[in-house]
């Protein structure tokens, strides 16, 4: 295992109407005036918006909207919420939404503390070294953005996708109730558990000796992953499956599971050029990506790929040698997690189509 500094100052409020306590949450983490950032309206349709607003007035902390953030969220309306922020004199970020929605909180919240361009972060010339405080009421289980110190940015002008990291940009607290997720599309949904399950593998798949701790504690996350989703894809309405779901988006990218060990990222950072390039969903771009990813390392690390299908896909270890148990687990994986073969699908249709 590697030396490793891990903390997690994120605030978890977890639960069945706890957008309401909104208000007081931005009022303890310092804020007065908010930006309240928001994506394509659905926030507002399905009267989370209001709740979310009435709680800041009721708690005396002023605010106001910027809404349209779009999935793989470009530049444009991050330098819009930069100027909106510092007109407005802006102390604090709330983002209502998923992934797309808190990585452009993010990356507005170091823009207004910086006095060059914020895309400065995103090509890795300097880091943010200081921004406003942020808070999330968090809609969709997928990206673990929620507790976790990224952000990813598509550039407008040349739709290259970057991201940046640091630890000024995690959020003081995250809301989540996992009634707020029942209203997504099953694709959007399916989309969501399979960015979360990446997030899982990518750490997963590691040169790293040594590491059992994490081993199991990834392998335990997949398998949660693994069982709930049929039956959310089954019923939308099954709480408790959007509970299970949503918590283990967290804990698969808050890095609790990931630290000591080196990590992959290769699938993401070629499924960038899809979803920056074509517009497909980031999980649909990584159904994609990930088994040809998990193919060839299985060449590179075939023991690694052959205890992933052992212990989480259920395989029976081959007397032939890992590779023919590796064998085995890409067989079992479409019929075990059929909602990541319907995204892939999807993506590919969406691609093709473009």
């Amino acid at each position: 295992m590697d030396p490793f500094d891990f903390s997690m100052p994120t605030r978890i409020v977890f639960g069945l109407g706890r957008e309401d306590e909104t208000g007081r949450l931005v009022l303890e983490s310092g804020g007065s005036r908010a930006l309240v950032l928001f994506g394509g309206g659905s926030a507002r349709r399905t009267g989370l918006l209001a709740r979310v607003e009435r709680s800041l007035d009721e708690a005396r902390v002023g605010f106001v909207e910027l809404g349209g953030v779009r999935p793989n969220p470009g530049s444009g309306l991050v330098y819009e919420g930069i100027e909106r922020c510092r007109a407005e004199g802006v102390d604090f970020v709330l983002a209502v939404g998923g992934g797309s929605v808190i990585d452009t909180a993010k990356a507005v919240a170091a823009g207004v503390c910086y006095p060059g361009d914020f895309w400065d972060f995103y090509e890795g010339d300097v880091a943010p070294l200081e921004a406003l405080p942020v808070g999330v009421v968090l809609t969709i289980a997928a990206s673990g953005s929620e507790a976790s110190p990224d952000s990813v940015i598509t550039r407008d002008e040349t739709l290259l996708k970057r991201e940046t990291s640091s630890r000024v940009l995690l959020p003081r607290f995250a809301v989540m109730g996992p009634e707020l997720t029942e209203t997504l599309p099953a694709y959007q949904t399916a989309c969501g558990i399979t960015d979360m399950l990446s997030h899982a593998l990518e750490r997963y798949l590691t040169n790293t000796r040594e590491v059992e701790t994490s081993d199991r504690l990834l392998e335990g996350l997949m398998l949660a992953i693994v069982a709930e989703a049929p039956r959310v894809m089954a019923d939308p309405h099954d709480h408790e499956a959007r509970a299970n779901l949503m918590w283990a988006a967290c804990l698969a990218h808050n890095d609790v599971a990931g630290v000591g060990r080196s990590q992959d990222w290769a699938s993401h950072d070629i499924e960038y050029a899809l979803s920056s390039r074509f517009g497909c969903a980031h999980g649909a771009g990584l159904a994609i990506v990930m088994p040809a990813v998990m193919s060839y390392t299985c060449g590179h690390d075939p023991e690694r790929l052959a205890q992933l299908a052992v212990r989480v896909w259920g395989c029976e270890a081959s007397a032939e040698g890992p590779e023919a148990t590796c064998a085995r687990g890409d067989r079992e994986v479409p019929r075990v997690s059929r909602l990541a073969q319907h995204a892939r699908h999807a993506g590919r249709d969406w691609c093709r189509d473009r």
